[in-house]
């Protein structure tokens, strides 16, 4: 016996299908980039993975299609190719392109400031939470005797309404 299944299950299956098979991330390293010595290559890609695309936003050049991606990942293959380390080809990316194109910046200079600027404000807001909260226990209650007689007048009207 043969079920058949409504049109919009079909429907939702084949959106869903195409939403989350269409997000999963691609390389945009082509074929012509790759080098044919394999350790090189797979230097090339740990240093390319922690290199930001300049034109995108917090995605790597090994990730990104954008042109100037493209010229990083050809500039370090050729650093790499030229016999440079990978501290020596970063050091030269770094140079040429400055610490923006690090994915993970150093703590070096003022890069100190924002690695520390999270903890301090943390530390901030935490005493000043202290002081609020202990200065609101000194402070004596106001009213601790209780209503007035003309309050209470008041209130018993009211209460009568």
């Amino acid at each position: 016996m043969i079920r058949f299944i409504p049109t919009f299950v079909l429907t939702i299956a084949l959106s869903l299908s195409l939403i989350f098979g269409s997000t999963t991330p691609a390389l945009a390293v082509q074929p012509d980039e790759v080098l044919e010595d394999p350790a090189l290559e797979a230097r090339a890609r740990d240093l390319s993975k922690d290199l930001r695309c300049l034109v995108c936003r917090n995605e790597s050049i090994d990730d990104s299609n954008a042109t100037l991606a493209r010229d990083l990942r050809l500039l370090v293959r050729e650093r790499l190719v030229a016999g440079d380390s990978d501290k020596e080809a970063m050091d030269f990316i770094v140079e040429r392109y400055g610490e923006y194109v690090l994915l993970n910046p150093t703590t070096k200079g003022a890069n100190w400031l924002l690695w520390a600027a999270g903890p301090l404000m943390l530390l901030l807001a935490l005493g000043i939470s202290v002081g609020y909260v202990r200065g609101r226990a000194k402070t004596p209650l106001q009213n601790a005797d209780g209503l007035s007689e003309a309050e209470q007048a008041r209130l018993q009207e009211l209460m009568k309404e």
